[in-house]
């Protein structure tokens, strides 16, 4: 079996904003695309075209509707991918010493020459954060685009996971969170960013940023609900401007009326 380091000089993870996060799963093809043609064996996909398609993913976007205790139900996008744990089971449980976590960043990899793809650390990770890929019949994992973000050949910019370079609304957030004074580390503290399943006991590296409360509208007689529990969103701009008719328009309503 695979023994963990007692420390690790760093502890590189993501940060992601559930508030944020809009479902749109780009980065989940960045993911799938830096993936298949860089490190390790690509991310097969079996019969993709078809009627029953399967793939390799390393990152999932899980949508759930909540119902909050006030207010209208709400739409959550949940990101999901290996959150390369302090204190991580796939690792210990295996076998062949594949599995292992850097001493230097704390970044869980896989050595796919040494898989023998028993699946055992797939049956030990609470989070499902790991797939066998069926074409080459190892197991794959996020590997924080480890052969990206130390890259010097590439733009400074670009030395980010390919989903945290990709996201479009900024949901994602990579850095040190040993280090209290990183940015990502403020971001948990200031947002009270929480770990996925803690009672499991993992020590999860990355961390989720809860959604804020939504904001609620005011509802003045005019929008005030109707019998059928709608809401005539029209009734403020179709309000009279005035009680009473004045000017010209006044003078006509008047001469009118005599008629």
């Amino acid at each position: 079996m695979t023994s963990l380091p007692e420390t690790t000089q760093r502890k590189m993870g993501l940060v992601i904003d559930l508030d944020t996060c809009v479902g749109c799963h780009a980065c989940v093809v960045s993911c799938k695309g830096w993936n298949t043609e860089n490190y390790g064996a690509p991310l097969s996909d079996q019969d993709p075209y078809g009627a029953d398609p399967s793939g390799t993913f390393l990152n999932r976007i899980h949508s759930y509707e909540v119902q909050p205790d006030e207010g209208a139900a709400q739409l959550i996008h949940f990101p999901k991918s290996c959150l390369h744990c302090e204190d991580a089971p796939c690792v210990t449980v295996c076998p062949t010493g594949a599995s292992y976590k850097r001493v230097e960043d704390g970044i869980v990899l896989v050595n796919e020459t040494d898989c023998i793809g028993c699946g055992l650390c797939a049956w030990a990770c609470p989070y499902g954060a790991r797939e066998m890929d069926a074409a080459e019949g190892v197991m794959k994992k996020c590997t924080l685009c480890v052969d990206r973000i130390y890259n010097e050949n590439l733009p400074e910019v670009d030395r980010v996971p390919a989903c945290v370079r990709t996201c479009p609304s900024g949901a994602r957030h990579f850095g040190d969170l040993g280090d209290p004074d990183s940015d990502v580390s403020k971001l948990v503290a200031e947002r009270d960013g929480m770990d996925l399943m803690p009672e499991q006991g993992t020590k999860p590296v990355n961390k989720y940023l809860p959604p804020r409360p939504k904001d609620q509208m005011d509802r003045p007689a005019a929008t005030a609900p109707k019998p059928d529990g709608q809401i005539d969103v029209l009734a403020p701009f179709l309000k009279p401007v005035a009680e009473e008719p004045k000017g010209f328009i006044g003078w006509l309503d008047k001469a009118l009326e005599k008629l």
